[in-house]
């Protein structure tokens, strides 16, 4: 495995050494991915609300014409 200049070396938290220190790796891993889960989730939600609204008045515009056409 690479190094983690970032990861503890030497004891595991219950005293055991971890000689390929994929506890470390997997912590560094954990630690690493947080601020950019929170980062992406309002993105999502903003355009996923763009969608919602763009899709409205697209119904509502397909209602209209096809109102229009009957009663025309």
């Amino acid at each position: 495995m690479a190094h983690n200049p970032h990861a503890p070396q030497g004891q595991g938290p219950e005293g055991n050494y971890d000689p390929a220190g994929s506890t470390q790796m997997f912590r560094a891993f954990v630690d690493e991915g947080v601020p950019q889960g929170r980062q992406a989730a309002p993105a999502a939600q903003s355009s996923s609300r763009i969608a919602l609204i763009v899709g409205v008045i697209a119904a509502v515009a397909i209602l209209g014409a096809v109102a229009w056409l009957a009663l025309g």
